[in-house]
């Protein structure tokens, strides 16, 4: 007898269960495919000038990604129960590594940001860390403390006073665009969890004007705002790197120049493999690399969705916020990075979802996705009723 198998929503189907979502895991792989392809491209030049080896930074990604796999691999493997159970002692630690990397002979400095404590062989850059123990801790809050987040001001300010400490820690750094970036996650997460409405709208109103100041306190920032107006009107100086990833969009047109034939990354374009990897990638694969791309990160985000939204409807909360979390997360910092490239934000310093190359980045993501995945596992089996 054909054993009978069950949809996402429990009910009867010929197709066989799948352990995990198919659209999802090809998405995951197929950007780290293009991202090791445009690491490698964009790379070529610097790794050939400063270590003599036109793949030192491919062979550096591919040693990350290996890395990610495995803790990819290692976390599809544990319930995400464990995650809502440890996400303070997870969110203590990350906090400590905060205040470590603040600490000079602790922290490294890159381009006059502290932003990596170095471990020898590696970085860690914990700004990237603390974007998912962040999710983990607002979920779980969430979870045990939903009514009065709803209901109360008091139950809504405690998160709030957890993220204001890791904010001012961020930006001691500095770190603006991760700033950005986990108060607008933790924003959403409350949102969703249905927290009241003025309450929402008045912490927004502060949140804007707070960072409406913050753009404009410091020089740096100021002189990236005003060249991100009007790159041209000083593109030698402080609208030189965005006026050389236009240039390299301009010349990438429908088609692009081809792999590896691009321009820009000849000491034209700085920061070509990291923060502006997408704009080496509009100029070699052109508007149709640009639009597959743009798919890529849509299917991501949809799964991601759907996701946290059957999470939802089978009372799995914590494993629901966190689904959402994660997918805000990851599209929000891609459609940032890509706006910055394409000239429609300001410069920040965040890289490309997947494709970037970075260590910590990178393997975060690949964690953040088998996340993504084991909740889709657990979903499909609790429609059957089974435990995992």
């Amino acid at each position: 007898m054909t054993p009978r198998h069950y949809s996402m929503r429990g009910k009867p189907t010929n197709t066989p269960l799948a352990l995990y979502d198919k659209w999802l895991m090809g998405t995951f792989v197929t950007l780290l495919i293009i991202g090791l392809m445009m690491v490698a491209s964009s790379s070529v030049m610097i790794s050939t000038k400063f270590y003599a080896n036109p793949f030192h930074f491919l062979l550096h990604q591919l040693c990350y990604l290996f890395v990610g796999l495995i803790a990819a691999l290692i976390v599809m493997r544990v319930d995400s129960s464990l995650w809502e159970k440890w996400s303070g002692v997870f969110l203590l630690v990350s906090l400590t590594m905060l205040m470590l990397v603040l600490i000079p002979g602790i922290g490294r400095s890159v381009n006059g940001s502290r932003r990596w404590i170095s471990l020898g062989i590696m970085s860690i850059q914990v700004s990237e860390i603390i974007k998912l123990t962040m999710i983990f801790y607002v979920s779980g809050y969430l979870v045990r403390q939903g009514d009065k987040v709803t209901k109360s001001l008091l139950g809504f300010i405690k998160p709030m006073f957890i993220l204001g400490i890791v904010a001012i820690l961020l930006l001691l750094e500095p770190d603006f665009g991760a700033t950005v970036v986990i108060t607008s996650t933790v924003m959403a997460l409350l949102f969703l969890a249905g927290v009241r409405l003025r309450y929402y709208i008045g912490l927004l109103l502060l949140i804007g004007g707070a960072f409406a100041f913050l753009a404009v306190s410091t020089p740096y920032r100021v002189a990236r705002l005003t060249a991100f107006l009007d790159p041209w009107a000083d593109q030698y100086k402080t609208g030189y790197q965005l006026t050389q990833s236009l240039i390299a969009f301009g010349r990438g047109g429908w088609s692009g120049v081809g792999l590896g034939e691009s321009v820009q990354k000849l000491f034209y374009l700085p920061e070509s493999h990291t923060d502006f990897l997408f704009a080496v990638l509009a100029e070699e694969l052109g508007l149709i690399g640009i639009l597959f791309v743009l798919i890529l990160y849509s299917i991501l985000v949809a799964r991601g969705l759907m996701i946290g939204s059957i999470a939802h409807a089978q009372s799995r909360l914590f494993a629901s916020y966190t689904a959402y979390g994660i997918t805000f997360w990851l599209g929000l910092q891609a459609a940032i990075n890509m706006g910055v490239n394409a000239g429609l934000l300001p410069t920040k310093g965040l890289t490309l979802p997947l494709l970037s190359y970075g260590g910590a980045s990178l393997i975060i993501n690949c964690i953040a996705v088998a996340l993504l995945l084991r909740i889709d596992h657990e979903n499909r089996w609790h429609a059957l009723g089974l435990s995992v």
